[in-house]
């Protein structure tokens, strides 16, 4: 071999064989650096409540502040066995994440469900239960056995008695009619003795228009002698709310004398939020509570819903008639009402669990330990703190209820499609 074909072989020989020490050299395993090293070179902080937030050092989240925490690195057997777990559309936490985020779930059952309405209302007559007492005849007031205001009256006893000279002569007509009709109503002819009836009845009829009882007009045969004072009674009895008259004084026909009112009996008349009484029904139990009576409720019954609604507060007046035992309740009393609305056997969740994103409302639901899913719901009457579910969940789901917007947030990170946060 000449020095002309040497000396290439040799320069081909020296690159093969470093070519292939560097090779080797690549595919030699680094030496691995202290497991402190290591832990510092991949920690990492995040925030629990925005996780995309990734940073090298420890300070506060740009987005709410809170102080960034530790981010855990997840392993790869937890990291395949979470993306073996997670369902389609669904996410997948660590334990880890779960109890930072704070995520607890509850279990969906079905139950009595029971809505109720608050309201205020104010104490008012039972309109049914009041009366004006008028005068019947033209008449001079001559004992007054009301004193003032308040006092309670009886139907069974006088308020007022009166003196009148044409109810005296009409009292005499009607003794002469009587008289008349005893002598004639032996008459063989009947046009008479039908004449002395008539007589009487006549004269009957006009003492009933005087305001004369017939217990008093009895009386008056009995006795044979006109009443000098007639007695006035009130309808029923009650508490005397107005007085017009005074002893001595002399009233016209149809004048007004006394106002009553049986306050065994109220009204609270109430005001329902147009969006509320839709679901109130005539005969409804109604809880009636007042700052007087602490601790006692007064129970009454929905007695009308009126057609109409104030323009003003935005609310329909609702009527509750109910007992008053004792007088407890005052009119223009304000009071505080409950309306209690069965709605059945149901589902509720708190309403927390809900992620309303303004188009539709979601749930997470825990299919797995560790593993969600986003669940469309339609939503019902509000419960208190909870809210009705008309579809969209079953007994037995596990609901999450607090924590929901850091798996919301995961899911975004993965792409799914149960972002309420975003208003998908």
């Amino acid at each position: 071999m000449n020095r002309k074909t040497a000396i290439p072989l040799v320069i081909l020989i020296v690159a093969l064989v470093a070519g292939a020490g560097w090779f080797i050299w690549q595919k030699k395993p680094q030496d691995k650096p202290s497991g402190r090293s290591t832990a510092a070179a991949r920690q990492l902080y995040t925030c629990t409540m925005h996780p995309f937030i990734i940073r090298e050092k420890p300070g506060s989240c740009p987005i709410c502040g809170m102080e960034l925490i530790k981010k855990i690195e997840t392993s790869g057997a937890e990291a395949s066995g979470q993306q073996q777990a997670a369902l389609p559309g669904g996410v997948s936490i660590t334990s880890a994440q779960r109890v930072m985020a704070n995520v607890a779930t509850t279990e969906v059952r079905k139950e009595p469900l029971e809505r109720a309405v608050d309201a205020v209302g104010v104490v008012q007559y039972d309109q049914t239960r009041q009366s004006r007492v008028t005068a019947w005849i033209a008449c001079r007031i001559d004992k007054l056995n009301v004193g003032a205001v308040g006092s309670f009256v009886s139907r069974d006893k006088p308020l007022a008695e009166v003196y009148s000279p044409d109810l005296i002569a009409t009292q005499q007509e009607y003794l002469l009619a009587v008289r008349s009709r005893e002598k004639l109503k032996n008459s063989g002819i009947a046009s008479v003795s039908e004449s002395g009836d008539a007589l009487a009845t006549s004269a009957k009829e006009r003492l009933r228009l005087f305001g004369v009882k017939d217990a008093q007009i009895a009386g008056l045969e009995r006795s044979g002698r006109p009443l000098t004072r007639i007695p006035i009674y009130p309808e029923f009895s009650g508490v005397v709310i107005e007085k017009m008259v005074q002893q001595g004084q002399y009233v016209n026909a149809g004048e007004v004398l006394f106002n009553i009112a049986d306050l065994s009996n109220v009204w609270v008349e109430i005001e329902v939020y147009e969006n509320e009484f839709r679901n109130i029904r005539v005969g409804q139990q109604v809880e009636i509570r007042s700052q007087s009576w602490p601790g006692t409720a007064f129970m009454g019954k929905v007695a009308l819903i009126y057609p109409y609604l104030d323009p003003k507060t935005r609310t329909v007046r609702v009527r509750v008639q109910l007992p008053n035992p004792g007088t407890k309740l005052k009119p223009d009393m304000f009071v505080n009402a409950v309306i209690r609305q069965p709605l059945g056997d149901g589902i509720a969740v708190p309403v927390t669990a809900v992620m309303d994103t303004g188009k539709r409302q979601l749930v997470w639901v825990e299919k797995a330990p560790g593993s969600f899913e986003p669940r469309e719901v339609a939503l019902g009457a509000r419960i208190k703190e909870r809210v009705q579910i008309l579809s969209g969940l079953a007994p037995g789901d596990k609901v999450v209820t607090s924590g929901g917007y850091l798996i919301d947030s995961e899911s975004q990170l993965n792409g799914g499609n149960g972002s309420a946060a975003s208003g998908k």
